[in-house]
């Protein structure tokens, strides 16, 4: 019989935290037993904490209203024997993240985390559930390194590169050289809906901070090996990456562009995509989508508004593969930002360590 996990939910109040408290409504495998936030919000009820924020198309969960928000930091110890494990999903200054997350993990409470603070401390996984989870097993030594026995961080990466980086996983046995990838991010990426973000309506803005960095970077890591404990980082495929913020409330969309070492057919590529199943498919985990990437025939296809939610907003959808002069392909990738890219990520990510056995 399948264990049932009491799961706090850190940063509650935010748009990330909220969509935590939607997905977790009836999971089967874990039960919230605490939301926590800022000072600001502790001691309200929830449905107080939200009451001029709520970002969700739906009403709050029945089992929220009345939940007690905790103080995030200082109600930490209290929560010892009480959860099992949180998500960690905070805004807050990088170097305040990390000691929150490393806090909760010392208290031997494993932190699933949708921050960036930990994604290049190179013993902690950064996982993508169907592209690398064998780097879960770092987790034995990041223990020894903390110190602990239960507790450990895991983060998930960076919203943009699920339109992206799982498209290209199934095809490295082509040898990828070179990607060029240029995002087109919604808004509730940036914690925000067209109400609080007057500036996107009839516009773009060509700037995320520090998100072609992260684009970059991070796919590097998701690729890389253990080496001596640790999390080596990949030297190749070279990525160059562009981020732009456009006028849409939810999906990133990516124009992918990709060089092989051998040039696979189109064929080749579209049965990739197609027969490709990553170990939450082959586990049958409860948050995992059936078809893991779908492709498209339709030129105008995939669209955020059409296609998001596609699979419960957890499935990849591509479209427009066709040849290309200057690489050898090029594609659109699309994915649900808040939704595989951000909580229902991280739920999945927790639901393969749970199925692996490191909250035991």
């Amino acid at each position: 019989m399948q264990k049932t996990y009491r799961v706090g939910i850190v940063g509650a109040t935010g748009m990330v935290g909220q969509r935590f408290v939607t997905l977790l409504e009836n999971h089967p495998w874990f039960k919230p037993a605490a939301l926590l936030a800022s000072a600001n919000s502790a001691g309200k009820l929830y449905s107080e904490a939200v009451k001029n924020k709520w970002a969700m198309n739906r009403d709050i969960p029945a089992y929220a209203k009345n939940m007690t928000v905790l103080d995030a930091e200082k109600d930490a110890e209290s929560l010892v024997d009480k959860i099992d494990f949180i998500f960690c999903a905070v805004n807050m200054k990088k170097e305040e993240i990390k000691a929150l997350e490393e806090k909760y993990a010392r208290l031997e409470i494993p932190v699933v985390s949708n921050n960036s603070a930990h994604r290049f401390t190179d013993d902690v996984p950064m996982v993508i559930p169907e592209v690398n989870p064998e780097h879960l097993s770092v987790i034995s030594e990041q223990r020894k390194r903390l110190k602990t026995k239960r507790g450990f961080i895991a983060v998930k990466s960076n919203c943009s590169l699920q339109s992206y980086v799982p498209l290209l996983h199934p095809l490295m046995p082509f040898g990828i050289k070179h990607a060029a990838v240029c995002t087109y991010q919604a808004i509730s990426g940036a914690g925000k809906t067209f109400a609080s973000m007057p500036e996107i309506s009839d516009n773009i803005i060509p700037y995320i901070g520090g998100e072609e960095e992260k684009s970059q970077q991070e796919p590097l890591k998701i690729w890389g090996s253990i080496q001596d404990g640790k999390i080596v980082s990949a030297t190749a495929p070279s990525i160059t990456a562009q981020c732009l913020r456009v006028p849409v409330s939810d999906g990133h969309t990516a124009a992918v562009f990709v060089t092989f070492d051998k040039k696979p057919k189109k064929e080749e590529i579209l049965s990739a995509w197609k027969n490709f199943k990553g170990e939450p498919q082959k586990l049958s985990l409860p948050s995992a989508p059936a078809q893991f990437l779908r492709y498209f025939e339709e030129e105008n296809r995939p669209q955020p508004k059409l296609d998001r939610n596609l699979e419960n907003g957890m499935c990849i959808s591509a479209g427009r593969l066709r040849e290309d002069e200057v690489f050898d392909y090029k594609f659109v990738g699309l994915s649900h930002n808040t939704l595989r890219g951000a909580a229902g990520g991280a739920v999945l990510l927790a639901e393969l360590i749970a199925a692996k056995g490191y909250l035991n």
